[in-house]
């Protein structure tokens, strides 16, 4: 996908009760809870710097901008239309963001002379050996992998400094070769499943990592995302805590 997204082609949706508002496609890849998720798990600080790899339209650093005033926003995406809507989105938003635009394997000089305090990214979940191609070119950029999830864990910890938090959002079943990833190059290793309802399987998965980490793996207890056994009523039917993480910009907390 190389056309520039034009306005009419585009939505603009609220986060975090409406402390951005960002322009996404009406059609082709949106970004959903994932990435708010992801950002709501950096514990971060004014100073600190973040880097979020395949930031597409800027979801996820800009909610943790808005959440950490302060904090350094730079994304890499390989998208030119989706790296331009990711500086539109700081600018409307008043956030400052550097955005490069590049692959992940082969990205900007520049870039690769910096290290962050956190890298965050949200990989591509399916892997193409195993599902069918979106038909939509930007949908499959963001959904279907053609870089091993391992690249991803490899480049997140070379970008990241000493002492530095990696922290990925993904899908459950893609966690054993995920944690293979992160335990060659990472360690403190911390697993946060997220539960679709109590009792219920996780389909997502929240996994940290330091850089030089030495502390013991850590396997939290799950967050529930829904209240009660099915979805009997109209809306998102969210659990309190998941809407306080989704609206009001609490953090999403490993271990109370």
């Amino acid at each position: 996908m190389t056309s520039p997204l034009m306005d009419e082609s585009l939505s603009r949706d609220r986060f975090l009760g409406g402390r951005l508002t960002l322009l996404q496609p009406k059609r082709g890849y949106r970004a959903g809870v994932d990435p708010v998720f992801l950002a709501a798990s950096v514990q971060a600080r004014a100073g600190q710097s973040l880097l979020d790899l395949g930031c597409g339209g800027g979801v996820a650093a800009l909610c943790a901008g808005a959440r950490n005033p302060g904090l350094s926003l730079t994304g890499l995406e390989r998208q030119a239309p989706y790296a331009a809507l990711a500086r539109r989105n700081a600018t409307e938003n008043g956030l400052e963001m550097t955005v490069y635009e590049g692959d992940l394997t082969a990205m900007p000089g520049e870039l690769r002379q910096i290290r962050f305090d956190h890298v965050i990214a949200n990989p591509p979940y399916f892997r193409r050996d195993a599902s069918v191609p979106a038909q939509a070119e930007d949908r499959e950029g963001a959904m279907g992998e053609d870089t091993p999830l391992a690249s991803w864990v490899e480049v997140a910890a070379r970008r990241c400094l000493p002492g530095g938090y990696v922290t990925f959002v993904h899908r459950s079943e893609r966690l054993p070769e995920l944690l293979g990833a992160f335990a060659l190059h990472l360690g403190s290793l911390e697993l946060k499943p997220l539960l679709p309802r109590a009792g219920r399987a996780a389909h997502l998965v929240l996994l940290r990592g330091r850089k030089g980490g030495r502390a013991a793996f850590r396997l939290h207890a799950g967050l529930v995302l829904h209240r009660g056994e099915t979805h009997d009523c109209d809306g998102a039917n969210y659990s309190p805590e998941v809407s306080r993480i989704l609206r009001d910009g609490d953090p999403l907390i490993f271990a109370p």
